[in-house]
């Protein structure tokens, strides 16, 4: 089975089943989210928001695995190169198990695809065991994108309250910077797509006007890799863990600080 990946997320899950040898083309993007796929110099692709069929079309392969975001465009050119397409939309963890078991029944390796789903949802339960009983639930402003500023994930939000916060806003949507200053979150954290950890901290609470927030008062703003957080994928339970650091140093450990610095980002 050989398979054109279009989306990291598709990319991580097929190295954690074991199964690199079956990407015959992936995107620039599962290069960085998987180093291992350098070495074996797959024919690189577009995404799904941006892909096109005549790139598609020279590849040989049996299946095309996207997943959000995508385009009307980039769904158009997928459907052209003529392939069957599996296509994943994961909005909450429940989803991203599911697509990890419809990837894995892909590759013939369904005990190992269940057998990840179990780790995953062990490590969730074992951070919300040990966040269950915490007094003291941190308010968190989690950031997708700056510009304009656009809400984490639904999985996110799921991920924020495990770590023994609460989520501000509603997941995905748009928001003002005034409306952030308003609520006053004990904890910012960043996580902007495409952006790796290169997320700039202080310009940006600096041209928001926010240097009187809780979070920034109390050096709690944060940057979390791209993919720990916007990849749905076994990558998540890296996030959580960087998450419940954030939140609750008293319990999984202090968050190594820049010194002299105004903001400490987590860079993970």
């Amino acid at each position: 089975m050989k398979i054109i990946s279009l989306q990291p997320s598709v990319s991580i899950i097929l190295d954690h089943l074991g199964c690199l040898d079956s990407l015959a083309a992936c995107t620039r993007y599962c290069l960085d989210a998987v180093p291992a796929l350098r070495q074996r110099q797959p024919a690189i692709v577009h995404d799904s928001w941006s892909a096109k069929a005549e790139e598609l079309l020279p590849v040989e392969a049996d299946v095309v695995i996207a997943s959000v975001p995508y385009r009307q465009e980039s769904l158009t050119a997928i459907l052209k190169a003529g392939r069957p397409v599996l296509t994943l939309a994961p909005r909450t963890l429940a989803d991203v198990y599911q697509d990890i078991r419809l990837i894995a029944a892909v590759v013939n390796k369904i005990p190992r695809g269940e057998a990840l789903v179990t780790e995953m949802q062990s490590a969730v339960a074992g951070i919300q065991a040990r966040t269950a009983t915490l007094e003291a639930r941190p308010l968190v402003y989690c950031e997708e994108w700056g510009k304009p500023l656009i809400h984490s994930q639904f999985w996110v939000k799921e991920l924020v309250e495990a770590a023994g916060g609460v989520f501000l806003g509603d997941p995905g949507t748009h928001t003002q910077p005034e409306t952030i200053a308003a609520a006053d979150p004990d904890v910012f954290l960043a996580a902007w797509c495409g952006a790796g950890d290169r997320v700039p901290l202080e310009k940006i609470v600096e041209q928001r006007g926010w240097s009187q927030l809780r979070a920034v008062r109390s050096q709690q703003v944060y940057c979390i890799a791209d993919e720990l957080l916007n990849t749905p994928a076994p990558s998540l339970v890296r996030g959580l863990q960087a998450l419940a650091q954030a939140l609750h140093p008293d319990v999984f450990g202090t968050i190594a600080t820049t010194s002299g610095r105004q903001i400490n980002p987590i860079l993970v």
